[in-house]
This record gives structure tokens, sequence and C-alpha cells, in this order.
């Protein structure tokens, strides 16, 4: 039998399925990449067809493979990342959805969560799982479906449904789907449904109770490292063990080798995602924050992380892009920011699904402040681009007083860390340097890791370190107090979004 010389990564992400295939010194050798469609049913409504995702998967697996003209037996392991807490909920007799997925900004259990709430308020369950009462979540979609499909709710509580973030469906579907499919999580993805007590990594009954959640729906949460089943689906792929699940954010933390408390990464996609390595001990936030597992490689103890996640950053050049037709090409933000100055006091406020960490306001909604007969297209580009480095750098101020460790460096990656005026600007805003990874491509290598780590393919975490390598930094160059009125500008803006949504 051949050496097995590469690691497969199944990367379902927002907007698109991305199978990579990654040699042992963790280079990208072949890609198979499928968008799927976005779907808009009502104001604050954001839907997939898990089906159409499912359908997808197979098809970019198949792509990458022959795109290096590859079959399974060539690869070692299957890693899993995923977009989190989009939430499908499936009938395990037929391995049909009962509802299109609910996709994470989803705001239509807002309700939910202040009726959740009560007296209480949004801190509830927040000593358990780490998590304030927030649409973000799995759990309050689990309860939308439940009470809104027909029949839904005396089909579960039947046992003839299955819950699962977007790692569990994928899974479950390649190991077999209705025909003795694997039906698991791991604890990153876990801990963000609001249903994982943090300490036992188990879920937690009396939470499961009150959002009505039978907890035969629930999956088996396993390590991020380890076997889970092999791939039984007929075609690509087939008879690989799957290894490895996390979820983006902690998958992307993975790939940057963020291994040591104190490290952090800042992930530039959809949103922005901005994670700090606590070590094994959890860490309550004060100021907004997140509290998570970051992985768990096997029976070893779990590392735990400090999250702040933020709603809208590449959304917002997709919104430049797509509703207001100012640039036909995401990469043309770049070329109308770099033809002013500055933001001609313009700023944009992308609260289109309210406002995540560190502020948690739903009633938020996007606003533009400072608009003079002056500003031009070059000025809302600028200032959509530093709408996202704005956002991080109150998520790290947040992260700053939380760890009382201040940061020294930020490694990031994503899609939008192309664009060099922005990682200008974001070490500029926050006075650190700034580190952008060779291998850009840091989610679906970090789910490959852990799948490589599982089976043997790469033998530590060390092993892991000696790959990483920097290809470029950014240092700051702005003076201190033109920093602080950009930041008083900002605060200002931040303020009019406030008290919009009903």
């Amino acid at each position: 039998m051949a050496e097995k010389k590469y690691v497969a990564s199944i990367d379902q992400g927002t907007t698109s399925t991305r199978c990579m295939i990654f040699d042992h010194d963790g280079n990208v050798v072949a890609v198979g990449q499928m968008e799927h469609e976005q779907i808009f049913p009502k104001a604050g409504w954001v839907e997939h067809d898990a089906a159409e995702i499912w359908d997808n998967t197979r098809k970019v697996c198949a792509e990458a493979l022959a795109n290096k003209d590859l079959d399974s037996d060539d690869i070692a392991a299957v890693g899993i990342t995923n977009q989190r807490e989009t939430t499908v909920v499936w009938d395990k007799k037929t391995g049909k959805p009962v509802y299109n997925a609910i996709v994470w900004q989803d705001t239509r259990t807002d309700p939910i969560c202040k009726e959740l709430a009560g007296d209480d308020g949004a801190d509830k369950y927040k000593d358990v799982v780490g998590l304030p009462l927030a649409t973000y979540f799995a759990g309050p979609k689990v309860m939308w479906i439940l009470e809104n499909v027909d029949g839904a709710r005396e089909k579960a509580e039947a046992g003839d449904l299955l819950f699962g973030t977007m790692d569990t469906w994928v899974i479950w579907n390649m190991t077999g789907g209705k025909n003795g499919g694997v039906h698991v999580t791991d604890v990153t993805n876990a801990s963000r449904t609001m249903l994982m007590n943090l300490d036992t990594l188990e879920w937690d009954e009396s939470i499961a109770k009150d959002m009505g959640i039978p907890m035969s729906m629930l999956p088996e949460i396993r390590s991020s490292s380890e076997e889970y089943g092999k791939v039984r689906h007929r075609g690509v792929l087939r008879g690989v063990p799957i290894a490895g699940a996390l979820g983006d954010q902690q998958a992307a933390t993975f790939g940057q080798v963020c291994f040591e408390p104190g490290t952090a990464k800042n992930t530039y996609g959809t949103g922005n995602f901005l994670i700090l390595n606590t070590g094994e001990e959890k860490v309550m936030s004060k100021n907004g924050l997140l509290t998570t597992v970051c992985y768990r490689i096997g029976d070893q103890k779990p590392v735990y992380a400090l999250e702040g996640s933020i709603a809208v950053t590449g959304s917002l050049v997709q919104w430049l892009r797509d509703n207001l037709k100012l640039i036909k090409d995401a990469k043309e933000v770049e070329k109308y920011a770099k033809e002013v100055d500055d933001n001609g006091d313009v700023y944009v406020v992308p609260a289109f699904s309210g406002l995540f960490a560190p502020h948690w306001r739903s009633d938020a909604r996007g606003v533009v402040v400072g608009l003079t007969r002056f500003a031009n297209r070059g000025h809302l580009c600028r200032a959509a681009l530093e709408a996202v480095a704005y956002q991080s750098q109150e998520v790290v101020k947040a992260m700053n007083a939380d760890s009382d460790v201040e940061m020294t460096e930020l490694k990031v990656d994503g899609g939008m860390v192309v664009n060099e005026t922005l990682m200008q600007f974001q070490s500029d805003i926050l006075d650190v340097e700034v580190i952008r990874p060779k291998v850009n491509e840091t989610t679906a290598l970090g789910a490959a890791y852990a799948a490589g780590l599982a089976v043997g393919f790469w033998k530590d975490l060390d092993e892991l370190r000696r790959q990483w390598a920097e290809d470029k930094r950014w240092k700051p160059s702005m003076e201190d107090d033109e920093r602080q009125r950009l930041l008083g500008r900002w605060s200002q803006a931040v303020e009019r979004t406030l008290d919009w949504a009903e």
C-alpha cells in the first residue's frame, strides 16, 4: 500500500465549502471550492440549505482529489472545520433537515433570548457556559425550530430528530448518514451552543430543559483530535478516518500554532474573530468577551480561550459591492481607499445584525456618519476598511483588560489580510505589530493539523510550531494623539447605532 502523503481538510464556511489537501510541510497542494446560496427570508433572518451544503461537500472533495490526481489511498486522515453556531435539525430516519440551517448571523431568536433571560438578565448561564444569552448561539436556534416547524416538537420528543452544528452534519453524512452515521461534535463547537458546561465538557441537562431541547437530539461531545469514524459514503475519501474537528476560529488559532497562553490571532473573514489562548484555566470575561474552549487533543486537558466576535467585517465589503454597487470587485475597495488621504471624517459602523463583542447590543443597527458634500466613494471605502480595524481594537482593549496581559503582537489570517492598507491601519490603531503567516489558509490547516496529529501523520505540537513561517510584518507609525482622536470619533459613531431596532 502506498505511503499516505497528505491530509485533507473540509472547511465548511459561511459562504462556501472547500476541501483543501495539505502535504507534510503544511503546504496546500490541491483545492476544491463551491459557494452556496445565502437565503434571507425576512430582515434579520439568514439561512442555508443544509442539503445543498452536503452535496457541495462531496463535490469539492472530488474536485480537490482530481486536481492533484489523488485518491483516498493517498490521504492519511480528514479534518473538519466549520462555521460555528449555524444550526441544523434533521430527521435521523430520512436524513433530511426539517428546516433550513439557521446561520450564526441570524437574529430571529432575540425574543427567545429575552424570554429565557427573564429577571436574571443576559448572563443567566454565563458562569456555566461562558456565553451571554444572544441570538449568535445555537441553543436558542434549536428552540426556534422546535417551536415553529410543524411536527418538529413531537418528532424530537419521540427521539427521531438530531441536532448539530455543521461539523456534526458533515460527519454524520460522511460516516453513513441514516445508515449508521456517527453523531458527534467536538468540544470547541459544543462550547458555542450555550448547552455545554465548560468545566465538565458535558451537556448541561438543566439548560437543555429550560430550552425544551430533548437530550436525545444532542451529539456526543468528543475531543478536537481523535478518530470519530471512517468515511463510509460512496465515492470520494471512502475509508479515510475522520480524525479532527474544530470550529473555524479555533481551527485558525490551531493553524497559527497559538499553543501557549497569551498567544492570539485575529481572523478577517465574513466577520472578525480574535482568540487569545488562556491555557488550561478558563478566564471569565468582565468586558463583553466570550469564554470558550480553544481545543482539546485526545484525552489531554482542554485548553481554553477568550474570544471577541465581530459580526460584520468582510461582509461589509460585500455590502459595498452587492448592495450599494460602489465597487465591482472586493479587491477594488483598497484601490479607492488609497485615492483619499484620510476618511474625510466619515465613519461606517456596520451593526447590520446588532453589535457583537464587546457591546452585545441586538438593538443596534448600522450607520454611516459624518457625511458632507466633500465625501466620495474613496472616503466610504476607507471608512469601511477602518471599521474593521476599529472593531478589532475594541476587542483587543477588552481582552487586555480581562487577561491582565498586554498584547505585544497580533497574528492575522483570513481573506482580508491581503489588504495592506487595512493591515497598516490595524497596526496603527492597535499600536502593536501585525504579522501575516506564509500559509494564510490557517482555518483549513488547523483542522488538518488536528486530524494529522490523531493518526500520527505529525508527531506533536513542536513539529507543527516549526512549520509556522512569517510572510510580512506591519509596524505602527501613527502618533498617539491622532490615534486617540480617531478612536474618540469612532466611539461617537458607535453611540449613534444604539436603541434603533425594536
